[in-house]
């Protein structure tokens, strides 16, 4: 008895805690946290000098969404981008998701703050997230640093610390690229093509149709599909949604907004490479 229990308690040990393992995966091959240390050094002597710094956010997403949509799809474009570019000669790395964002006021509690399951940092802490961050990645040989914003309140945040860096950096091999882009198509030229599709009236501006179609396009698992579809009538500002209605939302009609956002922002990086001196 004492011995099946030391073994079953062995083989109890021995299993991993994770289900799926992290670098198993599709963007396993560009992720920065899935290579060692010196395997990352020898990339950089070996000439790769391009790496995304991608920024999410944690946010309340409305009733049908989980507060993590953004640092997900901010992870899965990321990658893809990443992968896209290594095909056309560019390596590219891609380093951890910054989490945490402004999204309002602890106290009083303003905008998405509140509602709960939302985390928000003062804006001067993030810039100087994103400074730190991108300084770490040139200090180890880094040139090329591009800075994607999948939250649409950081993007000015972004701009600042691309320009205070380049500012600072003027006269090494180091340079930031913000891609505005990457984030802009979404409230223009793929709402535009929502609409043309026949849904203008369910397009608005958080949580709703295209928000959530995005969502299912790039991980479902973060959208609660049956309470979308059950849902007794069009949510509002009260649930967090604004404006629009999400509950006719479809992966396939945010696989085309994905589609816009990687061939955006990966034209937007081909061309600043190619202009580099």
């Amino acid at each position: 008895m004492l011995l099946t229990g030391a073994l079953t308690a062995q083989a109890q040990s021995s299993t991993p805690l994770a289900e799926t393992p992290v670098c198993s995966g599709p963007g396993a091959k560009v992720a920065l946290e899935c290579r060692t240390w010196t395997e990352i050094d020898a990339a950089l002597k070996q000439g790769m000098h391009t790496v995304i710094l991608p920024v999410g956010g944690t946010e309340q997403s409305g009733p049908y969404m989980a507060v993590g949509k953004h640092n997900r799809r901010a992870e899965l474009l990321a990658d893809r981008i990443a992968e896209t570019l290594d095909s056309q000669g560019i390596a590219t790395l891609v380093a951890p998701v910054i989490r945490y964002v402004p999204e309002g006021g602890t106290s009083p509690r303003t905008s998405h703050m509140r509602f709960a399951g939302t985390l928000s940092i003062p804006p001067e802490v993030f810039v100087r997230l994103v400074e730190g961050a991108a300084e770490s990645l040139k200090a180890q040989g880094f040139t090329t640093i591009v800075l994607l914003g999948d939250h649409g309140g950081t993007q000015g945040a972004l701009a600042q610390a691309a320009q205070a860096l380049n500012r600072r950096w003027r006269g090494t091999r180091a340079r930031v690229l913000y891609v505005p882009g990457y984030y802009r198509i979404i409230p223009g030229a793929y709402a535009d093509w929502l609409k043309r599709q026949g849904h203008g009236a369910e397009v608005g501006l958080h949580a709703e149709l295209s928000d959530t179609a995005l969502m299912l396009a790039a991980d479902p698992s973060l959208v609660r599909q049956q309470a979308l579809a059950a849902a007794p009538q069009k949510p509002g500002t009260a649930q967090g949604v604004y404006g629009g209605d999400p509950r006719h939302a479809t992966a396939a009609l945010g696989q085309r907004g994905l589609e816009m956002q990687v061939s955006e922002t990966v034209q937007a990086i081909t061309a600043f490479e190619r202009a580099a001196p």
